[in-house]
Formats: C-alpha cells, sequence, structure tokens
C-alpha cells in the first residue's frame, strides 16, 4: 500500500535535573559544592532517505519520543545527554505542525536533517549557585521537558516528468518499458493504485525521474475517483507527458477532460509545458486516425507526438522530446519555511492571575511558569528561591491585591501551590 500522508506524535527527551552534593574528601576541609548539571534531552531528527519512495514504515507506529538526558552527579560530573533520535522520510516530505497548519520544513535532499522537536535544557547544580555569601547552596533546578507535537508528514514526489492521462492510456506501460521500473499492468481501467519512479536514462549525462500518475477521471479534482490522493504529487513535476489512447471514441474530448482537471486543482499544473502523445499505434484504428488528431490537438497549441509503448515505437522520440523541453525549463525552487517550531518566541513578561472558582486561583505567564517547573521541590533552599523570584516579579503582591487567602491553592502551570502567609512575608 502506498503511504504518502501520516500524522505522528514526537516528544523529544526531558533534561536531567541538576544535583545537590559535596565534596568529601581527606584534607580537602570546606570542599564545596560539587553537584554536576543534569543533561539535554534528545532531539527528534527527521533525515531525508534516497532509498526511500513512501511513508508507508508509518504504518504501525505514530508515537516517537527520543531519550531524556540523565540527572547530575557527584564531583562535578554532568550527566549524560539523551540520544537522539533519527526517523527517515523519503524526498519530497514536507511537515506540518498539525496544531496551526504552519509548514515547518521542505525536506528535499538527500541527507537532509531537521530538528522537529528540541530536547529539553538540563538541570543546573547547586556548584553553579555557589557566591561569596552562599558557599554552600542546597538548591538545584530541573531539566526542562522537551518538544512535543503532532507534525503531518505529507509526500510530494520528485520526479522531473510525470505522466498523466485516463484510465488505461498506457501510462504504467510506458514507464516500464522506458524505465527500470516494474508496475502492475492489466487491460482494465484503474490498474495503477499508486504513483511509480523510474529513471529514464537517454544517454550517460541525459537522464531524468519520471513518474506513473493514477489515472485522472472528471470530477478528480473535487476528490473523485483517486482525486487529491495524487493530484498533489504532480506538482512538483516539471513537464507533463499527456498520455492518450487512441483507441478510445473521442480522444480529444477526454484531453480536454483531464486539462480541466488540471486547472480546477490548481497550484500551476495546467501552467506546465505539456507534451501530448497518442498511444497504441500498434492499433489499425489508432494509427488510422492519428493524422487527423495530432492535427485537431496541434491547433490547441501543443506539440503531439504517436507512439505505441508496447511495441516501442517513437519512445525515444517522445523521451527526447521531453527531456528538450527539461533544459528549457526552470527548476522549480520551493521557499523555505518563514518560521519553524525550532525558533522558540521569547516568553512574556507579562502575567494575568485569574480567580478561577472559590479557593483557587491561576497564574498565566510562560516566563513565570518555567521558573516555576525548574524549580526542585526537594529541596527547601529552592522553594525559598522560588518564592523571592515570584517576589520580585510581582506575583506574590498581585496575589495579595487580588485577595488570596490562607489555604486557598495557586495553579502555576502544571503545579499546584498552596498560599501560607506566614512564608509569604
Amino acid at each position: 500500500m502506498f503511504y504518502d500522508e501520516v500524522k505522528i506524535h514526537v516528544q523529544a527527551g526531558s533534561g536531567g535535573d541538576g544535583a545537590v552534593a559535596f565534596r568529601r574528601e581527606k584534607f580537602v576541609p570546606f570542599g564545596g559544592p560539587s553537584g554536576g548539571d543534569g543533561g539535554k534531552g534528545g532531539d527528534v531528527v527527521l533525515v531525508v532517505n534516497p532509498h526511500l519512495n513512501t511513508l508507508y514504515h508509518f504504518r504501525h507506529q505514530v508515537e516517537f519520543a527520543a531519550a531524556n538526558g540523565e540527572k547530575g552527579r557527584n564531583k562535578q560530573q554532568y550527566g549524560a545527554g539523551g540520544e537522539d533520535l533519527f526517523l527517515k522520510v523519503p524526498p519530497g516530505t514536507i511537515v506540518t505542525d498539525v496544531a496551526s497548519g504552519a509548514v515547518l520544513a521542505d525536506l528535499k535532499e538527500p541527507g537532509q536533517r531537521f530538528v522537529v522537536a528540541h530536547g529539553g535544557k538540563g538541570g543546573r547544580g547547586n556548584m553553579r549557585f555557589a557566591t561569596s555569601t552562599n558557599q554552600a547552596p542546597r538548591i538545584a533546578e530541573r531539566g526542562d521537558p522537551g518538544e512535543e507535537l503532532w507534525v503531518k508528514l505529507e509526500l510530494k514526489l520528485l520526479a522531473d516528468v510525470g505522466l498523466v492521462g485516463k484510465p488505461n492510456a498506457g501510462k504504467s506501460t510506458l514507464l516500464s518499458v522506458t524505465t527500470a521500473a516494474r508496475p502492475r499492468i492489466a487491460p482494465y481501467p484503474f490498474t495503477t493504485l499508486q504513483p511509480n519512479l523510474g529513471v529514464v536514462a537517454l544517454g550517460e549525462n541525459e537522464t531524468f525521474v519520471m513518474a506513473d500518475m493514477p489515472g485522472l477521471i472528471e470530477g478528480a479534482s473535487l476528490g473523485k475517483g483517486l482525486g487529491h490522493e495524487f493530484l498533489r504529487h504532480i506538482e512538483r513535476t516539471r513537464v507533463l507527458i499527456h498520455l492518450l489512447d487512441g483507441t478510445v471514441l473521442d480522444p480529444v474530448g477526454d484531453f480536454r477532460v483531464i486539462n480541466r482537471e488540471l486547472a480546477d486543482f490548481g497550484h500551476g499544473l495546467s501552467d506546465k509545458p505539456q507534451l501530448v502523445a497518442i498511444n497504441k499505434l500498434d492499433m489499425p484504428e489508432a494509427r488510422a486516425r492519428f493524422p487527423q488528431l495530432q492535427a485537431e490537438i496541434e491547433s490547441l497549441g501543443y506539440a503531439v507526438l504517436g507512439i505505441s509503448a508496447l511495441t516501442h515505437e517513437g519512445t525515444r522520440q517522445l523521451l527526447g522530446r521531453a527531456y528538450q523541453i527539461l533544459e528549457e525549463t526552470p527548476v522549480l525552487e520551493v521557499a523555505a519555511p518563514a518560521s519553524p517550531v525550532i525558533i522558540k518566541a521569547a516568553l512574556p513578561e507579562e502575567f494575568t492571575i485569574e480567580h478561577a472558582v472559590e479557593g483557587i486561583w491561576e497564574v498565566h505567564s510562560g516566563k513565570i511558569e518555567r521558573a516555576v517547573q525548574r524549580t526542585n521541590f526537594n529541596f527547601r533552599e529552592s522553594v525559598l528561591r522560588l518564592h523571592r523570584y515570584l517576589k520580585s516579579q510581582g506575583i506574590i503582591a498581585a496575589l495579595r491585591q487580588a485577595g488570596v487567602q490562607e489555604g486557598d491553592l495557586v495553579h502555576i502551570g502544571d503545579y499546584e501551590l498552596e498560599w501560607r502567609e506566614q512564608e509569604s512575608l
């Protein structure tokens, strides 16, 4: 089965907690704090693998998490960083944030990497808090949580030439006799259920990638048949070969229908250079009608060639003409995303206080929430440090002014704190 669109949940590793420790060695009195910092959490990284052409390997797993950083240790030893998680994707993968709909990355080049979720920073150990007035601090920070988000991976095949046309026009046959690709072929409509890629080699330095797109029907731009599932794969092609079955009742009518669907779908499909090929000239009726069909389509402004994919007649001339048009057509440039998710906005300075229900208050501020999250409540000095910080930021005064009472609960981020007036002086 061809998978060209999946949604996955990525979770970067959390940073390790900083340590509280002191040197205790013979002949080293007053050794001082020696608690090391926690290690950084692992990143989740998307890597382009040129040997993949589908997202099928994501079919059974949608949750991916990188390793957490280790805690800091004694003797000023840092915790080890969490191992990064690498996820392989095929060339042509577009990464989108599900929540915002923003395009985060367009991955095209083999080996290209994109950090889709950054690991959390490790917390500082108590050796970082030693000062001339506090030479034995019992303060350590917790590590930051890693980024997590749902992302959509959408594959848009990277091909130079796309084969389009109605079902059973001979696209798969043409691809099979001109490249090493081996698509399924049968004499009935809708044989092709997934795009197929092949490399056309006209000479040592004259090669291009050609894609066989599943047959289109009237209404494809509205989602009928295979519809949008595969029309988007034509977006990346630079040249289209429009294959027509010379044995059907109205090849020119089929030509008009497919072009109308390309125009209705948009995304510049109708503006692409288009080379028309009348197929199945091995059939007497197709060969007899070819001059008339050629004249009628050329009157619409298109170059027309006659071929037989089955007997290979005219196929090399067709591909040579396609290569010539490719050389004259500029390479498509896709603009890089303006603001990928890995660029974090500065945490807001302002805070708001909300009296949710009786006895429960909520403080909203990214900056304040991060300070509370990094506080290790196992150490009293860390709690007192947080209290001083909240006081300096005006949180304590604002809560008092709002009417907080003894025993009320104050929610800051994921933490629930109890208000005690004697400790808030």
